[in-house]
């Protein structure tokens, strides 16, 4: 996934201390993330802590508590390339490869590579996301975008590398690969002389304990989950072939995850240890990564983690060596287009980043319905056009329908009919929006008649008002300075940007697509600030 330029939702993890949970404490802490989320979803919890364990299974509507228990087996998505990662570690530590070796040994003789002037993919390139393929393989043909990968073999998958060019040398650029991940995925499979789900299930599942986790056959006593958008509408599954399911197509129970955690914190010696401490050491710098694992700071320690998401499904995983201490999460929800489960996610590994509040259904402004309305072209090209109908949105894409649009209490206009997010962005011009689906962030902007958007004028001695420090997280907030005759915003660690009035108190930063509203007591000063970007908001008091 791409990295963008933000204020604030590119922070490190404060130091804050973690206190054990009971089930109890989880669950109120799930709860008042999850309860009344217009998506629907349904969460399985675990936090694994110092040889403990806390558990909940909740819904944002209490009467679909059936639909997840401790018998249930999620998709986990992405979080299964540490799984692979881990496969890789322990033909490594058997000695049956490097991974300095290049990509091209781990595949069938006379499979086509590409180099960069020489320089090949290496197995370290493909764990840190640096080699240079892209995010999908050529040869996909046309996919079901219900479940993209279900048409996708062995052969064609290695056809496309045979079409990719590279356009920097391998290991200088982060690029989030599933294409990468695809094919470390075969030649992890190709190297052990087994298919992928027998070298799993035999290496790593067994000797953790994971009973019920799988890739395309069940054991016996579990039942698959359903997937849903974040619409609360049933979706397909996704389905891999085999050799290529080290990708993301691990389904696993909440118990199977505990233990996977577990094996991790090295609470159990097993035959899959040495591999698991190989796959947890540092390979790169730019970004932090271990060997498919992000590596997160936190208080002076460093947290590894990774996130899933398929049509249908969300996961966290995140593990503390130092503290011992593990967060998992799993969903029956895909979460990909509101952000994912971070928020909660990163509550649950320190409890000083803040938690996040449910997305309730909520009646958008009538002045921000009469802002939005016009027409926009996406990035790509795609033509849409926006209208208001009474008190809400609807949206009308280039020769298609129309589409009545929901709106949340986070900001964000959805559609019922499908999984999508417009979430609009208010800059110096005016409102314009950011179309985002399957996995895709795609800016708007207006083709029709500009909406002629008056300056708003604010006096010098005004802006001193706003001067001062706002802290929004630990570790993280906001200084603002007056420049000349403009008003500047500072993140921690961030270079100072400058901001435009659009009304009294609020602000807007073009730049980064932030808009800031100051709030002012009861004797009319500046008290506060609240930061609203990229659909969250953070808000610090001035000191």
């Amino acid at each position: 996934m791409p990295y963008a330029h933000t204020l604030a939702l590119t922070l490190a993890i404060a130091s804050g201390s973690a206190h054990a949970m009971t089930d109890a404490s989880l669950a109120d802490t799930v709860s008042q993330r999850l309860q009344g989320d217009r998506t629907g979803a349904c969460m399985a919890v675990a936090i694994v802590e110092n040889g403990s364990v806390a558990r909940t299974f909740q819904c944002a509507d209490a009467k679909d508590t059936s639909r997840i228990g401790p018998d249930t087996a999620f998709e986990i998505g992405s979080v299964t390339k540490t799984m692979t990662a881990a496969l890789l570690a322990d033909l490594i530590s058997q000695g049956n490869g490097s991974l300095d070796d290049p990509l091209s040994a781990w595949l069938p003789p006379g499979t086509k590579l590409p180099d960069f002037q020489g320089k090949p993919i290496l197995l370290r390139h493909v764990v840190t996301h640096t080699s240079g393929l892209p995010a999908l393989p050529s040869r996909m043909g046309a996919p079901d975008m219900t479940d993209p990968y279900a048409k996708l073999d062995e052969a064609a998958l290695l056809a496309s590398l045979g079409d990719v060019t590279l356009d920097a040398a391998p290991g200088t650029k982060f690029e989030y690969s599933n294409f990468a991940s695809m094919v470390l995925s075969f030649a992890v499979a190709h190297r052990a002389g087994t298919d992928l789900e027998t070298l799993m299930k035999q290496r790593l599942f067994a000797p953790l304990g994971m009973e019920h986790a799988y890739i395309n056959t069940p054991p016996a006593g579990v039942r698959a989950a359903a997937g849903h958008t974040p619409n609360a509408r049933p979706t397909s599954a996704w389905h891999f072939q085999t050799n290529l399911a080290g990708v993301g197509g691990a389904r696993a129970t909440l118990d199977d995850m505990v233990r996977y955690l577990q094996g991790q914190l090295d609470a159990e010696a097993s035959a899959i240890a040495p591999a698991l401490k190989l796959s947890q050491q540092k390979v790169s710098d730019a970004p932090p990564m271990a060997m498919n694992w992000m590596l997160m700071p936190v208080g002076g320690r460093t947290v590894h983690v990774h996130e899933g998401g398929t049509g249908g499904f969300s996961s966290f995983v995140s593990f503390d060596k130092e503290k011992r201490r593990g967060v998992v999460i799993l969903s029956d929800t895909t979460w990909n287009s509101i952000g994912s489960l971070g928020s909660l996610g990163l509550h649950l590994v320190d409890a000083s980043l803040p938690l996040g509040a449910p997305r309730l259904e909520a009646t958008p402004d009538a002045a921000l319905l009469d802002a939005l309305v016009g027409d926009y072209a996406l990035a790509g090209g795609m033509k849409m056009t926006l209208r208001r109908k009474g008190n809400a949105l609807e949206i009308q894409p280039a020769g298609q329908g129309t589409y009545a649009m929901s709106y949340d209490s986070a900001g964000d206009f959805y559609p019922r009919d499908f999984d999508a997010v417009l979430r609009p962005q208010r800059g110096a011009n005016g409102y314009t929006f950011t179309w985002m689906q399957m996995g895709g962030a795609l800016p708007a902007t207006r083709i029709d008649k500009a909406v002629a958007t008056p300056a708003f004028a604010v006096d010098p001695a005004t802006l001193r008002d706003y001067e001062g420090e706002y802290p929004l997280v630990p570790g993280f907030g906001l200084t603002v300075k007056v420049q000349g005759d403009a008003l500047t915003i500072q993140g921690t660690g961030q270079p100072a940007l400058p901001v435009q009035a659009v009304e009294r108190d609020v602000f807007v930063m073009d730049a980064v697509g932030a808009e800031i509203r100051f709030e002012r007591d009861a004797a009319g000063k500046v008290a506060a600030l609240t930061l609203k970007q990229a659909g969250q908001q953070l808000r610090g008091e001035k000191q």
